[in-house]
């Protein structure tokens, strides 16, 4: 009798955002299926946004492959905190040192079936992606942001993702790039979150005047971006001020930890030229020292499954001379 081929392990994985949490099954190639998505509740209470994470996983615990997964893994708006297993997303009010981890162990299907869950920052795991399977698979030192609700970022630094010990390191959407700025919900002032985050580059475009040119209702990122390929000048200037935010955030961690190579993902990414043109006229600007110019910035590869790739990488060992990522607890 033929043996059966042996079960190949699967990760289950769960990327929450201020806007969307999506859950997926993921191989040990990085393939996803199953994958599903969900609008979060950010304005309301702590317990309905952890019902949709249960219903993500509800949903998950039915795909036929979810006997084999052996670990759940977690990108997270953050901060986080590693060490205690909580997240605080400025993005989501309701959860404030809110035990992620301990309530993702107990939901019924992740208990039963005994497996690990592991935690990081959403741009920490788009950085753990990004070097798996994506546009930093072949950097020794790189910067991975997410532009999108928030801007996360996380470090590859000697070839290994480097979370810090508290796992948000590199969060540069909370570095401040105007000094006398808007204050940020964060606590702090004239984030860099603030000016180049997609709700930031909208509030700005509509603040002077810019209204969409279909005349449709849609006032978001997206549709600022449509009419900054089409010409309009308010719509260019939102998106150049975001740039030059961007640029100063990127030239500031490269002249810190000398980078070789910028990646940058997330939904405001997606606009193209409206974004990516200015941000090489500021990085030329920002980035003066020599060390530091002629960075390779790169579009990331992995578009909206990135979270979810990143948070199943989080559960895979490191590959021989790395260092691992905080595993699962």
């Amino acid at each position: 009798m033929t043996a059966a081929p042996p079960v190949r392990p699967l990760f289950a994985a769960l990327d929450i955002g201020g806007t969307k949490i999506a859950g997926a099954l993921v191989d040990e190639r990085g393939e996803l299926s199953h994958r599903l998505q969900l609008p979060t509740p950010a304005a309301r209470s702590g317990a309905a946004v952890l019902a949709v994470v249960h219903q993500v996983l509800d949903r998950l615990a039915t795909a036929p492959g979810w006997a084999a997964v052996t670990a759940v893994g977690i990108g997270s708006a953050g901060p986080v905190d590693l060490r205690h297993g909580t997240v605080s997303p400025v993005n989501i009010p309701g959860w404030r040192a809110f035990p992620l981890v301990a309530e993702v162990a107990a939901h019924p299907a992740v208990a039963g079936a005994a497996v690990p869950v592991a935690l990081a920052g959403d741009g920490v795991a788009m950085a753990a992606a990004e070097q798996w399977r994506g546009a930093a698979r072949d950097a020794a030192n790189a910067l991975c942001l997410v532009v999108s609700t928030g801007v996360g970022a996380g470090l590859v630094l000697d070839g290994a993702v480097r979370p810090g010990p508290s796992g948000n390191a590199g969060h540069l959407g909370h570095i401040s790039v105007d000094l006398d700025g808007d204050p940020c919900p964060c606590g702090s002032r004239g984030c860099l979150e603030g000016i180049a985050s997609g709700p930031a580059i909208a509030r700005r475009a509509v603040a002077r005047g810019w209204r969409p040119s279909d005349g449709g209702e849609d006032r978001s990122a997206r549709a600022v971006a449509a009419d900054a390929l089409a010409g309009d000048p308010v719509a260019l200037a939102s998106f150049d001020r975001a740039a030059q935010a961007l640029a100063a955030g990127i030239a500031a961690t490269a002249a810190l930890v000398d980078l070789d190579r910028v990646v940058i993902g997330g939904g405001v990414a997606a606009a193209g030229a409206p974004l990516f043109d200015p941000l090489a006229r500021h990085l030329d600007r920002y980035a003066a020292l020599p060390y530091v110019r002629g960075l390779d910035v790169r579009r990331a590869e992995l578009g909206t499954d990135a979270g979810l790739i990143g948070a199943a990488a989080l559960c895979r060992p490191a590959p021989a001379g790395c260092q691992a990522l905080p595993g699962p607890l």
